[in-house]
């Protein structure tokens, strides 16, 4: 009866290890969301000055801004993750 419960906490805490790392692995896809939308600021960016080179002080300002808010968001999915697996 005893070795029986062993298995069960041993196997019990088997699967909630398992859904820990597949949750911040879910969780860690956000990162690749983060990726590309820097690589959309940053092509939209270029795409803009080489169609009017006047205002690119201006639309620097807010390329820089646009790449600011994507990474804060894919930081928050980092953090996520992280909390899910040390958690």
């Amino acid at each position: 009866m005893k070795s029986i419960k062993i298995e069960q906490l041993e196997v019990s805490s088997a699967v909630i290890d398992m859904g820990k790392k597949v949750g911040a692995g879910l969780a860690a896809i956000g990162l690749a969301g983060a990726g590309v939308g820097v690589g959309v600021v940053f092509a939209a960016f270029v795409l803009a000055v080489s169609t009017n080179p006047s205002v690119r002080g201006e639309l620097f300002k807010l390329a820089m801004l646009g790449f600011a808010l994507t990474e804060a968001v894919g930081l928050l999915a980092l953090m996520m993750s992280f909390l899910i697996l040390y958690s």
